[in-house]
């Protein structure tokens, strides 16, 4: 059985057999196809594959799309088409970009069902002039038929809607009601319930669920390596983007060209502007709908998914959008995972000011970035160097570092279903006994009672379920590194914030989130929660985030939140020196976009080991209250560079 917890030294450790290994792994395989057949639909949209989306549901599915309802594969399919239109991504510069992100799934205790909930974005052009943006929240049911899984149900909740030149609303102008949750505070950190009655013969040997269960944490390490490749993006750290790379590595950008080996990868990075960022300038990358299948042999990966970019340079007023499809390889050498072959195919290129629905002013795509066949995995073979490991107790706890990975990207997707809603009771839930969170320009609250009373204290004790606008706090691109043990967990997060309102235009804001997840009583839950905001932020629509002016700099640092004063925090934001200074109620010297605000990262470089230039190891506010480390109440310290195995390489 997956361990959920070290048990107590007086207790029983449940004996493990092949038979309830197997049992556990194919339930953990069923949690990340579930994931997977979801992002698949997101990547055959991008190219209007109808048919081929209809196919991902189950022979009676239903598709509730706001007040629409279709049922059955045909029906599903037209509905598809022609709610696309011209929007189709098929037509000479159209697009229709679909993005199904940050999930938060339950599997049935009998394994053979499933239920989600996904945050979603599309971003619509004809290539004649007309775009829109669209987004909402999905609550989607989920089933294992004729040995695959399948939607069984898609409801989709619509949001926020409008054209792109004058920007989105709330749905209909109305009022937005809170989506329903399939999920409690304490479902949302057990990802796998329990299984009922004895395990079914393994049909298998201990060699192939030791190379299943190697193929789940490459999974893991891969997505990782992209995820982190990312945020070096962002940064303009080229020096780490290169190190992620193996030799003789390639980048191939479509209409662009191919370029070779650790010069032609900074060459290529450079095409985006010379190393770090200066005033001004953003270059978020965000990566989206990742999905990863790691080959037969074991030591190679292809990652495929969705770079969208937010591009710009608040000094001349140029911004721009990026949609790009990545086709990746990866190899493994060394123990670790490496990028090895990048391939990229932007989709559109377009002015901020004119948006996408021209078509843009790149050229057109050459080619189709193959999709990724990554359902029935229990079914095919993990392939791989023949394992030495038949050691069932520890096939398991590597199994349950893999699990590890579910629970914390559940509970990071519960945090934000009640933040955006305000259940600020439910939010505090999840948080563990001795967990701490920070409050915005604050400080620090520790338990789940004080930060429920910090979050009463600011938004009462019953929030309207009725709402005339919403700040979302999307929560995409985890980086997730496990302990050894597979009880705790760090995560690198990014905010990317999307508002709506029922007056006016919607606009975006950029953050970062760095956490801590432990396995508390069999229920994940967060450990340590930092909002490190804002990185850039959105004047407004018309000009978005190209439009902020410099902060004149003899104005004083503005006041941090009342809630310093009106239920003051357990650790000041102004109490943490270098690690809160540049953020609004931290250290002295507040930097506002388009100043450059410290990037702080928990972990190095994961195949070099090179050091962050803010590099901050434990939780942020860990040096003033050493007590709060995870490491001071049971919980392993999760690997902070080149790791194998949640064991740190040095």
């Amino acid at each position: 059985m997956v361990a959920l917890q070290a048990p107590p030294a007086a207790a029983t450790t449940p004996t493990i057999t092949l038979d309830t290994l197997a049992r556990d792994l194919v339930r953990v395989e069923s949690l990340r196809e579930v994931k997977d057949v979801q992002r698949t639909y997101a990547h055959l949209a991008q190219y209007g594959r109808w048919s081929d989306m209809a196919a991902l549901f189950s022979t009676d599915a239903t598709f509730r799309w706001g007040d629409e309802t279709v049922t059955g594969r045909p029906a599903i399919r037209n509905w598809l088409e022609a709610d696309a239109g011209a929007m189709n991504g098929v037509n000479p510069g159209s697009l229709h970009t679909v993005i199904v992100d940050q999930p938060l799934v339950n599997l049935s205790v009998d394994g053979l069902s499933a239920k989600a909930r996904w945050n979603g974005f599309r971003f619509l052009g004809d290539g004649a002039g007309a775009a829109r943006i669209e987004g909402g929240i999905y609550e989607n049911e989920y089933v294992f038929e004729n040995g695959r899984w399948r939607i069984s149900l898609l409801h989709y909740y619509p949001q926020y809607e409008g054209d792109y030149a004058t920007g989105w609303r709330n749905k209909d102008l109305a009022l937005l009601p809170i989506v329903p949750y399939h999920f409690t505070p304490d479902e949302a950190g057990v990802p796998i319930p329990e299984p009922v009655g004895p395990a079914p013969r393994a049909g298998t040997t201990v060699n192939k669920v030791a190379a299943r269960i190697d193929k789940l944490n490459s999974e893991d390490a891969v997505r990782n390596l992209q995820h982190a490749y990312g945020y070096y993006v962002d940064r303009r750290m080229w020096s780490d983007v290169v190190d992620l790379f193996a030799n003789g590595a390639t980048v191939s950008i479509d209409n662009v060209g191919t370029f070779r080996g650790a010069a032609g990868v900074r060459q290529a990075m450079e095409r985006m502007g010379p190393e770090n960022l200066s005033q001004g300038i953003l270059n978020e990358r965000i990566q989206f709908d990742t999905i990863v299948d790691v080959h037969t042999s074991g030591t190679q990966a292809t990652a495929r998914g969705i770079e969208f970019a937010m591009v710009g340079d608040a000094n001349t007023r140029a911004a721009s959008w990026e949609i790009s499809v990545f086709h990746n390889h990866f190899v493994k050498q060394g123990g670790l995972w490496k990028l090895k072959d990048m391939n990229i195919t932007p989709l559109v290129i377009a002015p901020y000011s004119t948006g996408w629905g021209d078509g843009g002013i790149a050229p057109a795509p050459t080619r189709v970035p193959a999709f990724l066949d990554v359902e029935a995995r229990s079914q095919k073979n993990a392939g791989g160097a023949a394992s030495s490991n038949r050691n069932l107790a520890d096939l398991d706890r590597r199994l349950s570092r893999s699990l590890a990975f579910d629970g914390a990207e559940n509970v990071s997707m519960a945090y934000t279903a009640y933040l955006d809603d305000l259940r600020i009771y439910d939010m505090a839930q999840i948080h563990a006994e001795f967990g701490h969170k920070l409050s915005p320009f604050a400080g620090y609250f520790q338990g789940p009672e004080r930060i429920r009373q910090a979050g009463v204290t600011v938004y009462g004790t019953n929030p309207s379920t009725m709402r005339a606008s919403i700040s979302y706090h999307w929560r995409p691109q985890p980086v997730i590194l496990v302990s050894e043990d597979g009880r705790s967990a760090t995560m690198r997060a990014r905010l990317l914030q999307p508002r709506t309102s029922r007056t006016n235009a919607g606009a975006f804001n950029g953050a970062m989130y760095n956490d801590e997840f432990v396995l508390e009583n069999g229920i994940w839950r967060i450990w340590s929660l930092t909002i490190d905001e804002f990185y850039w932020q959105s004047t407004n629509w018309a000009g978005g985030w190209a439009a902020a002016n410099p902060r004149n700099p003899e104005l004083p640092d503005p006041a941090p939140s009342t809630l310093v004063t009106r239920y003051p925090p357990d650790v000041l934001l102004s109490s943490m020196g270098e690690r809160s200074r540049g953020f609004q109620g931290g250290s002295p010297g507040y930097i506002a976009w388009p100043g450059i605000v410290p990037m702080w990262f928990h972990y190095k470089n994961p195949v070099s080991g090179r050091e962050p230039q803010f590099y901050w190891p434990q939780c942020a506010p860990c040096e003033v209250r050493p007590d709060w480390r995870m490491t001071e109440h049971g919980w392993q310290q999760p690997p902070l560079g080149p790791q194998v195995d949640g064991v740190d390489l040095g």
